[in-house]
């Protein structure tokens, strides 16, 4: 019979996927090394077991112990697989950063885990890193891993995600592109490879609120670097112990914005639902994609899963938020957006003084006309008070056809809202949308304005 022992023995050897579409325009073969094959979903697997391995060897973590760990998550999800198969119990600290379902996945698994602030220096004792220090010199029998500083990392991707690469690319591997976090993926990697090529280019994707870039390149820790970004997964605002800047070549910083809109492309464009950090790696392979050439092999590494981030960079409403979006708002999104949906109207043979009456009631400065189920022209708040303060109180009696103007245009639901200067002006104050299923909707100036 073919089976494992465990879910433990399931980690690594992940695939290499050629990518296509998206690597259309770079000249060179990209493959890509696709870590969410993982049973834990990511990469942060291997360096997990590789830990709290080595921790046992050790003596410092004995049967019944505790796990701790400040993590952005993925570390969590790897270390919570080993603590059920082992019988550990998990505390974890996390930023108030990183998504919900990454949080709530590590409670899934038996975790306990317990919200930082982000915007922190790592000494305040407030941080993530301070508070699993902390937990750890208070818990008999616990093991605080800190992956940043714990060289059990890169050994674990010196001992396996290297060899991997190496095998899985016949030794033809020119480039590694990669996102810098810990450092133990990208420092694990790199010296494994460089040991078999030295020519062989590591890339290291940062972001904007990270000190590595400038580190790197000056060998100065400049605070002034460091300040809040949305990207997770990769930068810091440390030193970690794992970062072997010598065996990066070069490091690239990519935005929050590019990196998100890196990672929808890689699901839309090659089927890989993928973390923020596979945004980040890809967008600093496109912009240094001039450094290559036809005959080089790059591989990238994806580190995570795009389930932990559905209700971040795939959510459309949270990436248009920030101005991620490059998407042009259609009318159907406007009606979506509005709090009442109903479609308020008078009949032709009401009276004027009923018109202002459902003006009032409603709080509502236009309305459609309707003879029937036909909408047959328009009365505006303008309008009715023109009326009643120009005639006799006996004439508000008098009946909305006889002081309507034109119907209001009628547009479809998928027209882009920008198009809707064509139709909205002083005089004509709104539009009629019929949706898909039939139902008729307004549209008005008001609207746009609290949208836009």
């Amino acid at each position: 019979m073919n089976y494992k022992d465990n879910i433990l023995e399931t980690i690594g050897d992940t695939p290499l996927i050629r990518l296509n579409r998206i690597a259309s325009d770079i000249p060179a073969l990209v493959l890509a090394k696709v870590e969410t094959f993982n049973p834990g979903h990511s990469i942060k697997d291997r360096m997990a077991l590789k830990m709290i391995d080595d921790a046992e060897a050790r003596g410092d973590l004995k049967k019944g112990g505790t796990i701790i760990e400040c993590t952005s998550g993925n570390t969590g999800m790897g270390l919570a697989l080993v603590a059920c198969v082992r019988g550990y119990r998990c505390i974890f600290t996390t930023t108030d950063k990183q998504s919900k379902e990454k949080m709530d996945m590590l409670k899934a698994m038996g975790a306990e885990v317990i919200v930082c602030p982000t915007n922190v220096e790592a000494e305040d004792p407030r941080s993530y890193y301070a508070v699993a220090r902390r937990l750890s010199e208070e818990i008999p029998n616990s093991f605080w891993c800190n992956q940043y500083d714990n060289l059990s990392n890169r050994q674990a991707h010196y001992e396996s995600t290297g060899p991997e690469i190496w095998e899985q690319t016949d030794g033809k591997v020119t480039h590694l592109v990669v996102g810098v976090g810990t450092g133990g993926t990208v420092s694990g990697v790199a010296k494994y490879l460089k040991e078999k090529n030295p020519d062989i280019q590591i890339w290291g994707a940062d972001t904007y609120g990270s000190v590595f870039k400038k580190y790197h390149e000056t060998k100065i820790f400049d605070p002034k670097e460091i300040y809040p970004y949305i990207t997770e997964g990769i930068g810091e605002d440390i030193l970690p112990a794992n970062v072997e800047f010598d065996l990066i070549d070069t490091f690239e910083k990519v935005t929050d914005k590019d990196a998100a809109i890196w990672s929808r492309r890689l699901a839309r464009e090659e089927g890989l639902l993928l973390g923020y950090s596979a945004g980040s790696a890809m967008g600093a392979l496109w912009q240094l994609r001039g450094k290559l050439k036809k005959e080089d092999v790059v591989v990238v590494i994806f580190h995570d899963h795009g389930s932990r981030y559905v209700g971040k960079i795939y959510n459309d409403d949270w990436m248009r938020e920030r101005g991620f979006l490059d998407v042009e708002l259609k009318i159907r999104d406007l009606i979506s957006r509005k709090k009442d949906h109903r479609f308020i109207s008078i009949s032709a043979e009401e009276s004027v003084r009923q018109a202002f009456n459902l003006m009032k009631s409603y709080d509502i400065s236009q309305l459609p006309v309707m003879d029937g189920e036909r909408v047959v022209g328009s009365i505006t708040e303008t309008q009715v008070l023109h009326f009643l303060l120009e005639n006799p109180i006996q004439n508000s009696e008098k009946t909305v056809r006889d002081v309507m103007g034109k119907a209001f245009p009628s547009v479809n639901d998928d027209l882009p809202v920008s198009y809707l200067n064509r139709y909205i002006n002083k005089e004509i104050p709104a539009v009629i949308v019929t949706d898909r299923s039939g139902t008729m909707h307004i549209v008005t100036q008001y609207d746009l304005i609290q949208n836009l």
